[in-house]
């Protein structure tokens, strides 16, 4: 057991805060940006354009290009949860943010959560009737 590191008080640390800011930032975005629930349906009066909670926008502004672009955001969630097992991951020495080791993979990571927030401001923001583009000013 000398080649491990002992995960706590070290990496325990890491993700409290970790959770602490990310539960702050989404309590922050839910005050702000409440999501867009309306009253029961009703077949006679249907809303155009119908959108999901902030948090699916960016997967209904995907499927809105192809309805076949649920393919790549299900490969993606394989990928992301099969990550540990591949065999190009390591074992990492100390807990660390963006490690020298796994630069393309933090990168890459940190592409797709911005990918998601562009497509989310962006059917939240410039979507109108008939999923259309329009200005938000």
């Amino acid at each position: 057991m000398t080649e491990y590191v002992k995960s706590s008080p070290y990496f325990f640390r890491l993700i409290v805060a970790a959770m602490a800011l990310t539960t702050a930032v989404l309590l922050v975005l839910a005050l702000l940006f409440p999501a867009p629930l309306q009253e029961p349906a009703n077949l006679g009066i249907v809303p155009n354009p119908v959108k999901s909670a902030w948090f699916f926008l960016w997967i209904q502004e995907l499927v809105s290009y192809s309805a076949f672009m649920i393919y790549p955001i299900m490969v993606g969630a394989l990928f992301f949860l099969l990550l540990p097992w591949f065999p190009f991951s390591y074992s990492p020495h100390r807990a660390r943010w963006f490690p020298r080791d796994q630069r393309f993979l933090s990168g890459v990571t940190l592409m797709i959560v911005l990918v998601m927030i562009f497509l989310t401001v962006v059917a939240s923001y410039f979507r109108g009737e008939n999923w259309s583009f329009v200005s938000p000013f």
